[in-house]
């Protein structure tokens, strides 16, 4: 959820676009005027950005951020179609499809629920799953995903519990679900 932050006595947006942590400087100065605008702006943004018609250079032109997001798109255009010249599937990576659900999801939910199911997908489970192509991962490729989880070592002596085993398999699982809707094909858990 974006917020408008002073800084220096000019407004600043703080929002989240494709995974990345995003601070703006705008040339508004702190009035409730200002703010009022600035938040007929965000709400704008982060509703192109759930559309996935963000254009970051279009809001900030002169930010260097607008230049990584682009060859960000680029690479991950240029991965899509070296797959499918190489006859390679049209689905997307799981890291690829994580950052559109992210994306999507993260409107819905609290900051804190935010934080916390990055940090899952960080530590855990793109490692595992993150360059795989979405529709090739096998129900026996999450059972062994599953199986390392409990024996992974959270501290010096003891495995990861078995709620926090579920905790990390929940986004899991919804990702794959809503991979399978989009793409038709067949998902695991299903």
């Amino acid at each position: 959820m974006a917020s408008i932050n002073v800084r220096s006595g000019k407004l600043q947006v703080d929002f989240r676009y494709k995974g990345h942590r995003c601070r703006e400087q705008t040339r508004y100065t702190d009035t409730p005027a200002n703010h009022s605008k600035l938040k007929k702006l965000l709400e704008r943004m982060e509703a192109e950005i759930l559309l996935n018609t963000f254009s970051y250079r279009d809001y900030f032109p002169k930010s260097a951020k607008a230049a990584f997001f682009e060859e960000l798109e680029a690479k991950s255009a240029l991965a899509i179609s070296n797959r499918r010249d190489s006859g390679g599937s049209e689905h997307p990576t799981f890291a690829e499809f994580t950052d559109i659900w992210l994306s999507e999801k993260r409107i819905e939910w609290r900051d804190s629920h935010n934080r916390s199911v990055t940090n899952l997908l960080n530590c855990y489970i793109l490692p595992a799953f993150g360059e795989k192509i979405v529709s090739d991962i096998t129900k026996a490729e999450i059972l062994q995903f599953r199986s390392t989880l409990a024996k992974e070592p959270k501290r010096k002596s003891s495995s990861l519990k078995a709620a926090s085993i579920n905790k990390c398999m929940a986004p899991l699982r919804m990702i794959l679900n809503e991979a399978a809707d989009r793409y038709d094909f067949s998902s695991p858990y299903k």
